[in-house]
């Protein structure tokens, strides 16, 4: 149960982001952009330490040496860059543009801290 002054403990990234979205970047490469609103929110997430490696290839299921993450501060944003596991536009390819990778991003878990 949560008190009426409590600060919320943790919140899913699209409660933080702006935008959460995903495109192919070739047929051998999957791009997942994360951009914020503010700074703050930015930071927060940056700083939870959520955003790893580790953590993106169990959720997308794919080895953690296919995975790279750039963090942009200017842009408020990240990007993650993976090799598709199934090449764009083979014949057991559901989502040929990767449009629709980015929806397990969505409901990732980031723990908020209060700031002191």
């Amino acid at each position: 149960m949560k008190l009426k002054d409590e600060e919320p403990k943790e919140a899913r990234l699209r409660e933080l982001a702006r935008v959460i979205r995903s495109k192919n970047a070739g047929p051998f490469l999957l791009t997942l952009d994360v951009l914020f609103p503010t700074i703050e929110a930015f930071e927060r997430v940056k700083g939870s330490g959520v955003i790893n490696v580790a953590n993106i290839a169990k959720l997308y299921r794919v080895p953690p040496e296919s995975i790279n993450i750039i963090f942009y501060p200017p842009g408020l944003a990240f990007k993650i860059v993976m090799v598709r596991p199934i090449i764009s536009g083979d014949i057991t390819d559901t989502d040929v543009y990767g449009a629709q990778q980015h929806t397990p991003l969505l409901d990732l878990i980031v723990p908020l801290h209060k700031s002191t």
